[in-house]
């Protein structure tokens, strides 16, 4: 675990450090490892011409299953059970809202698609069901109006369209080295340059 808060000048080489290190972790029951998973979604959004912070986005999305990793001062000190707002939380120093809005909206966009789209669940992998179950089933008329007044509601459904994308064992994608360089322009552009 980090012993001291991280930096602009720090958090792109802590992203890479665990993606690194803890990136072969098994993904809830998905045939794809997490790392795997969250590549996918940034070779999805890449493909798509998304700009640097939806693809930042994709590839972090998860990234709050692994708060333990950011120090004492991380959301809850790394007790994630909401793991969607805990990635957010933990970004939220270093990224532009669009980013840690999508990161904070992923879950929900998941509920809300299986409101609005008649065909997106049976998109859906196994697991992603099953946690649809545990993350409050399909959204209310209520939720949905709610959800759809939140800035960033589209980008949100985006990042989550790659993520459910991104569970196909074998798929070749770029390692994390190679979306270092956008990830450092997207923090610079927010926080400023690294010193």
């Amino acid at each position: 675990m980090t012993e001291k808060p991280q930096t602009r000048d720090t958090i792109v080489d802590l992203l890479a450090d665990i993606f690194e290190r803890r990136g072969a972790d098994s993904y809830l029951g998905e045939a794809v490892t997490i790392s795997e998973h969250m590549l996918q979604g940034a070779q999805l959004a890449e493909r798509e011409d998304a700009g640097d912070e939806l693809v930042a986005a994709a590839l972090l999305h998860d990234i709050g299953h692994y708060t333990s990793e950011f120090g004492e001062h991380s959301f809850d000190h790394g007790i994630d059970n909401h793991h969607d707002e805990a990635g957010a939380r933990v970004l939220e120093p270093f990224f532009p809202p669009v980013v840690t809005e999508c990161v904070r909206l992923h879950v929900a966009a998941k509920r809300y698609l299986c409101a609005t789209d008649p065909t997106y669940f049976g998109k859906l992998s196994a697991a992603s069901v099953h946690t649809l179950s545990l993350q409050g089933g399909p959204m209310q008329p209520r939720e949905i109006a709610e959800f759809e007044r939140h800035p960033f509601y589209r980008e949100a459904v985006r990042v989550r369209l790659w993520d459910e994308g991104g569970k196909t064992p074998g798929v070749r994608t770029p390692t994390f080295s190679h979306y270092v360089p956008l990830l450092q322009r997207v923090v610079d552009r927010h926080v400023g340059p690294r010193i």
